[in-house]
C-alpha cells in the first residue's frame, strides 16, 4: 500500500558529498543476543528484522564498536543498522556511543525488541514507554538517562508455563511461525522505513496491529 515511499537510495544532487551532507541520520537498535545458539530464537526478534532489512537492501554488516552495523539508505535516509554485541543486558552501552559519535537527536532513535506481551506477528510502534522488565530496555534507559525513545515491539507471545519466561524467549521460533516470518518482517521493516520518512505518528497509525 505505501511501496512508492520505500525505494532505496538517496537523491543525487551533483556529488556524494552532497548528498550525503543531506542524509537524516537514525540508528535502528536491533537487539539480540550474539552466538549461533541464539540464531532465530524468540529474543533475537530484533537481530532478525535488521537481518531481513539488509538483506533486501543488499548491503551486508560490518564489525563496528560494540557491534555489527549495516548503513541502509532510504531516500533521504540513512538508517544505520546496528546489532550490538554486548549482549542483552548491556545493550545500552551500545547505543549510548552510536548516538554521541553519530550525534544523534533522542528522536532519531528507534529500539527493535521481542515482547512477549503482544502475540505472534503483531508489532506496535511506540514513542516512549516503561521496559515492562526486559532487560535490553532497562539498560538502554539508564545508559540515556530516560525512557522516551522510540521503540518497535515485535510480538513473539507468550506461551509457556509460569516460570518458563526464560526458557521460552530464548527457544526457536516453531516451524509453523517461521514459515509466517518472511511476512511480519517485511511489515515491521515497512514499519521502521516509516518511522524515519514520516515520523513515529505516521508509522503507529498505519502500522500497530
Amino acid at each position: 500500500m505505501f511501496w512508492n515511499w520505500f525505494g532505496l537510495g538517496g537523491k543525487r544532487k551533483g556529488s556524494e558529498m552532497e548528498e550525503d551532507k543531506d542524509m537524516k541520520k537514525f540508528l535502528i537498535t536491533c537487539l539480540g543476543n550474539i552466538g549461533a545458539e541464539y540464531v532465530n530464537t524468540r529474543h533475537n526478534a530484533g537481530f532478525m528484522v535488521g537481518d531481513f532489512m539488509a538483506e533486501e537492501a543488499g548491503v551486508p554488516f560490518s564489525s563496528c564498536r560494540y557491534g555489527d552495523m549495516a548503513k541502509v539508505k532510504v531516500k533521504n535516509c540513512e538508517l544505520m543498522l546496528l546489532k550490538p554485541s554486548t549482549y542483552m543486558n548491556l545493550s545500552g552501552v551500545a547505543v549510548r556511543y552510536w548516538m554521541n559519535k553519530e550525534k544523534l537527536p533522542l528522536e532519531n532513535l528507534l529500539v527493535i525488541v521481542d515482547d512477549i506481551a503482544l502475540p505472534f506477528g503483531a508489532i506496535r510502534m511506540r514513542k516512549q514507554g516503561s521496559d515492562a522488565g526486559h532487560n535490553g530496555l532497562k539498560n538502554i534507559a539508564s545508559e540515556l538517562g530516560t525512557q522516551a525513545y522510540a521503540r518497535l515491539r515485535f510480538g513473539v507471545g507468550n506461551d509457556f508455563p509460569k516460570g518458563g519466561q526464560i526458557d521460552f524467549v530464548l527457544g526457536k521460533f516453531p516451524p509453523e511461525e517461521m514459515a509466517k516470518m518472511p511476512e511480519v518482517l517485511k511489515k515491521a521493516a515497512e514499519a521502521v522505513k516509516a518511522f524515519c520518512l514520516s515520523g513515529p505518528d505516521f508509522a503507529m497509525t498505519h502500522f500497530n496491529n
